[in-house]
C-alpha cells in the first residue's frame, strides 16, 4: 500500500504551532515574519493532505491545546490591513524597482494561506469554540469580503484570468497587482466557507460569543448579502458562449449536462441562508422589515424543483419563504445586552495611522529590497517550503502554460517552476521567467549539492 504524502510529522506539526506568534505591522516581511509564513504554509499543505485522508484531527487539538486560532485570525487581519495601506503605496513609488517582486508576493499570499488554513480547520466545532470573542473580528473579516465580492459581481468586474496581454508591457509591480487582484477573488470565497462554518454552530449551541448572531443578522445584516451573491453568482460567467465556473482555486468550462449542478460554492451560500434564517434563535433575533422581506422573497426564483432536488433541505425554506410572502412577521425580540465588539481591526488601524509612508520605506529599505546573495538564500528555503511535489498532489487541475492559460504538458527543465503548452509559449515567456528562473534552479541545485554531501559516506 503507497504511504500517504505528508509534510509534517505529528512532533514537528506541535512545535510550528507552539511558535505562532503576532507581528507588528511594521515588521511583515522581516526574517522572524518569513519564517512563520513558511510555518503556516507547511501546516496549511498538512491541513489539506489530512482533511483528504480524513486525519487532521491532530492539527485542530493542536490549534485548540495552544489557543492558535486568535493568532492565526490577527495574523490574517494585519496582513488584510497591510494589503489596503502600504500596497498600494509600494505600487505607486516609481523609483521602487525591486530585483525580485517574490519577497512582496509572500506578504499578498500570506492572507490566502491563513484563510485557506482557517477555511480547512473550521469544519470542526471545536475550532470554531476555541476562537471566543475573536470570532467577532472574523465574522467582520469575512463581511468585508463578501461585500466588495457582491460589489464587483454586480458591476462585472470579477477577475475570471490573467491575460498574456494584460501582462506583455507591465512593469513586475504592475504584474504583481494584477496577480492581487485574482488572489482577492479566491480569498473571498474561502472567507464564504469560513463564514458558512460559524453559521452551522449557531443551532447546535456551540459557546458562540454572545453578539455573534447579532453581528450577522443586524449589523451586518448577511442574509441579504447573500442574497445578492445568489443574484449575482460571482462564480459563474459565460465566456463565447460557455458556461465557466470558479471551483478549486480555477476556472473550468461546466459541460452542457452540469449547468445545473450546484456546487460546492453555491451550496456553500445555501447552507448559510439556511442556518441565518431557519434557526430558531435567528428568527428570533432577525429584522423582518419590508426592506428585508422583498430581499429575501427573491430566493423564490431560484429554488427551482431542481436545485430542491440536490439540496432537499431547502424545501422546507421554500416553505418558510412562501409563509413570509403571506405574513407580516413579529418585530424581533430586543435583548437587554452589553454588545461585544470587534477589537484587531480598530487596534492595528490606531496603533499605525499616519505612520503608513514610514512603514512602507522602512519595508522598501530593509526587506523588499534584498541583495542577489540573500535573494540565492532565500530562493533556497522558497524551494523547500513551496515542495513542488507536495503542491501538485493537493491540485486536482492540469497544470497550464503560463502564457497562454491552455493545459500545459510541458515543463521548465531548469527551475520545474513553470508549465507550457508549447515551445513557442516558452520562449515568448522568457524575459520575464528568466530571473526567476536562474533563482529557483541555483536554489534547487544548492539543495541537491546538500543533500549529497550529508549522504557522502566517510572517506
Amino acid at each position: 500500500m503507497e504511504e500517504p504524502i505528508t509534510v509534517l510529522l505529528p512532533g514537528e506539526a506541535e512545535v510550528l504551532v507552539r511558535e505562532l506568534k503576532n507581528f507588528p505591522l511594521r515588521d511583515i516581511g522581516d526574517h522572524g515574519w518569513l519564517r512563520q509564513h513558511e510555518y503556516i504554509q507547511k501546516l496549511n499543505m498538512q491541513a489539506l493532505l489530512s482533511a483528504s485522508a480524513g486525519h487532521e484531527q491532530f492539527l485542530s487539538e493542536l490549534l485548540v491545546n495552544y489557543a492558535k486560532i486568535p493568532t492565526l485570525v490577527e495574523e490574517l487581519i494585519t496582513v488584510e490591513i497591510w494589503k489596503q495601506k502600504i500596497f498600494p503605496i509600494l505600487c505607486k513609488l516609481k523609483d521602487f524597482k525591486p530585483k525580485s517582486t517574490f519577497p512582496i508576493y509572500l506578504v499578498l499570499h500570506h492572507e490566502a494561506s491563513i484563510i485557506n488554513f482557517l477555511e480547512t480547520m473550521f469544519f470542526h466545532k471545536e475550532i470554531c469554540e476555541s476562537a471566543e470573542d475573536i470570532v467577532l473580528d472574523l465574522i467582520d473579516y469575512s463581511h468585508r469580503k463578501l461585500t466588495l465580492l457582491a460589489a464587483q459581481s454586480a458591476s462585472g468586474k470579477i477577475p475570471n484570468k490573467l491575460l498574456a496581454e494584460d501582462l506583455q508591457n507591465a512593469s513586475s509591480m504592475q504584474e504583481l497587482k494584477k496577480q492581487a487582484e485574482m488572489m482577492e477573488f479566491d480569498i473571498s470565497l474561502r472567507a464564504l466557507s469560513v463564514l458558512r462554518f460559524i453559521t452551522d454552530q449557531i443551532e447546535r449551541y456551540i459557546d458562540l460569543p454572545v453578539s455573534a448572531v447579532t453581528r450577522m443578522l443586524n449589523t451586518h445584516n448577511f442574509p441579504c448579502l447573500l442574497v445578492q451573491l445568489v443574484e449575482h453568482c460571482p462564480w459563474s460567467c459565460y465566456e463565447e458562449g460557455k458556461l465557466k465556473k470558479f471551483e478549486n482555486g480555477a476556472w473550468y468550462v461546466v459541460p452542457h449536462e452540469d449547468h445545473k449542478k450546484i456546487t460546492k460554492l453555491d451550496g456553500q451560500v445555501w447552507i448559510a441562508l439556511y442556518n441565518l434564517l431557519l434557526g430558531t434563535e435567528c428568527q428570533r433575533k432577525y429584522n423582518f422589515d419590508n426592506f428585508n422581506k422583498n430581499q429575501l422573497l427573491k430566493l423564490r426564483a431560484f429554488l427551482t424543483d431542481t436545485v430542491i432536488d440536490q439540496f432537499p433541505n431547502l424545501l422546507e425554506m421554500q416553505r418558510f419563504l412562501s409563509h413570509l410572502a403571506v405574513t407580516d412577521p413579529v418585530p424581533p425580540k430586543k435583548d437587554l445586552i452589553l454588545e461585544q465588539i470587534p477589537v484587531i481591526w480598530d487596534h492595528v488601524i490606531r496603533e499605525n495611522n499616519g505612520k503608513w509612508q514610514a512603514i512602507a520605506k522602512h519595508q522598501v529599505n530593509n526587506m523588499f529590497s534584498p541583495s542577489e546573495e540573500e535573494l540565492r538564500s532565500q530562493a533556497c528555503k522558497w524551494a523547500q517550503t513551496y515542495n513542488l511535489d507536495v503542491i501538485e498532489s493537493l491540485i486536482p487541475d492540469k497544470p497550464k502554460c503560463a502564457v497562454c492559460g491552455s493545459a500545459a504538458a510541458k515543463r521548465c527543465s531548469r527551475c520545474r517552476n513553470e508549465w507550457y503548452c508549447r515551445r513557442q509559449c516558452q520562449v515568448q515567456h522568457w524575459q520575464k521567467h528568466k530571473k526567476a528562473c536562474n533563482l529557483m534552479a541555483d536554489a534547487l541545485k544548492k539543495i541537491d549539492d546538500d543533500v549529497k554531501m550529508q549522504t557522502k559516506p566517510p572517506e
